[in-house]
C-alpha cells in the first residue's frame, strides 16, 4: 500500500505563487518518477512536471515551462511544485502521481494523490 500526502494550493490572484508539495510513504523499493498532473472539468488529465528520481531528468509541459519548477528529495520520497507568474489558466485540480516498484514485485505500477485544487483569480 502506498499513501501519497499532497499539500499546498489555494487560490492566489495572477502573477502570484503557490508551492505544492506531495510525499510518498508505505510499501516502495524504488521510485522511477513522480511528478503533477492537472485537470480542468471536462479535459484529460495532462502533465504539469515530473522528475525521475535517479537521473533527477525533468519534463515540463511548455505551457509552464520558465514559471514552474519541481524538485525532489530522494530521502524523504517527496517532490515540490514551485509554482510562480500564475495565470487564470493554470486553474485546475492538481494531482501527484508515483510511478513506483513495490518490494513484492518486480513491475512498476502508478498511483495518484486526491488532488489539491489550486485557483489562479482576482
Amino acid at each position: 500500500q502506498v499513501q501519497l500526502v499532497e499539500s499546498g494550493g489555494g487560490l492566489v490572484q495572477p502573477g502570484g505563487s503557490l508551492r505544492l508539495s506531495c510525499a510518498a510513504s508505505g510499501n516502495i523499493f524504488s521510485i522511477n518518477r513522480m511528478g503533477w498532473f492537472r485537470q480542468t472539468p471536462g479535459k484529460q488529465r495532462d502533465l504539469v512536471a515530473g522528475i525521475y528520481f535517479s537521473s533527477g531528468n525533468i519534463d515540463y509541459a511548455d505551457s509552464v515551462k520558465g514559471r514552474f519548477t519541481i524538485s525532489r528529495d530522494n530521502a524523504k520520497n517527496t517532490v515540490i511544485l514551485q509554482m510562480n507568474n500564475l495565470k487564470p489558466e493554470d486553474t485546475a485540480v492538481y494531482y501527484c502521481n508515483i510511478f513506483y516498484r513495490t518490494f513484492q514485485s518486480s513491475a512498476y505500477d502508478n498511483y495518484w494523490g486526491q488532488g489539491t485544487q489550486v485557483t489562479v483569480s482576482s
